[in-house]
């Protein structure tokens, strides 16, 4: 059964960092891009970076660009998000999945509890 597990939220200042992990099992992780996705109360969840398998090749959506780092050890099928500069509109409850987009991940059938990211003063 494909399982995932966030963690590392919490509270984060405006400026400061966290670094969220996602362990996944259930299927051979190297052979799959990996994505993080994020929701905010009131709205629908966003994909928010991925990453390839293989050469790693990476991609954020604009407003993180310059201040996330998606990166992933297959040997530990473990999948993590660097978050430098935090701003309050990163307040989200953080998710991971398998491929790049949603469709990719409604394969799975799969989604996590998700990891709470707070940011406040």
């Amino acid at each position: 059964q494909v399982q995932f597990v966030e963690s590392g939220g919490g509270l984060g200042q405006p400026g400061g960092s966290l670094r969220l992990s996602c362990l996944a099992s259930g299927f051979p992780s190297s052979t799959y891009f990996m994505s993080w996705y994020r929701q905010a109360p009131g709205k629908e969840r966003e994909l928010v970076a991925w990453i390839s398998n293989g050469r790693e090749t990476t991609e954020y959506i604009d407003s993180v660009v310059g201040r996330f780092t998606i990166s992933r050890d297959d040997a530990k099928n473990t999948l993590y998000l660097q978050m430098n500069k935090l701003k309050h509109e990163d307040a989200a409850l953080y998710y991971c999945n398998r491929g790049a987009d949603p469709a990719s991940a409604s394969v799975s059938n799969s989604w996590g509890q998700g990891t709470p990211v707070i940011v406040s003063s």
